[in-house]
């Protein structure tokens, strides 16, 4: 496993977004429901108040009977970003939210993960590719 980097130029710059296929869901888990969800489904998860917070694929929020209100794309920052690095969720959020562009990111250990709505997916891509270039030409 590489280094995770923590300086913001260089993060910026060698971002490399990558599209996953498919079409991802937020949904809230309760007792009702929560048993019937395999562990291997969930892609994302938090404890809220109102229950379990998820992210999975729609053919399993559909199987499942889940909301699916929010069809998502899901974009991976394949840099190995550094958890404690300051900056660069503001300025991928700041790209997009200039193109109109809602975000909901989520932070892995290595990666961070970015949700935008399905429709706009190429869009966002256009938009972290030229910010990631512009970066590229100022380091």
């Amino acid at each position: 496993m590489t280094r995770p980097i923590r300086d913001l130029d260089i993060l910026i710059s060698t971002m490399q977004p990558e599209l996953h296929e498919g079409v991802y869901c937020f949904a809230t888990l309760n007792s009702g429901n929560a048993a019937r969800i395999r562990a291997a489904d969930i892609l994302a998860s938090i404890v809220e108040a109102e229950g379990l917070s998820v992210v999975v694929r729609e053919e399993v929020a559909l199987q499942h009977g889940l909301p699916t209100d929010f069809r998502a794309a899901w974009i991976t920052l394949t840099v190995h970003s550094d958890l404690a690095a300051v900056g660069l969720t503001a300025a991928f959020a700041t790209a997009l939210g200039q193109a109109g562009i809602s975000c909901n990111v989520v932070a892995g250990n290595c990666h961070d993960h970015i949700f935008v709505p399905h429709e706009k997916a190429q869009q966002a891509m256009n938009v972290l590719r030229g910010l990631q270039q512009n970066a590229a030409k100022a380091v």
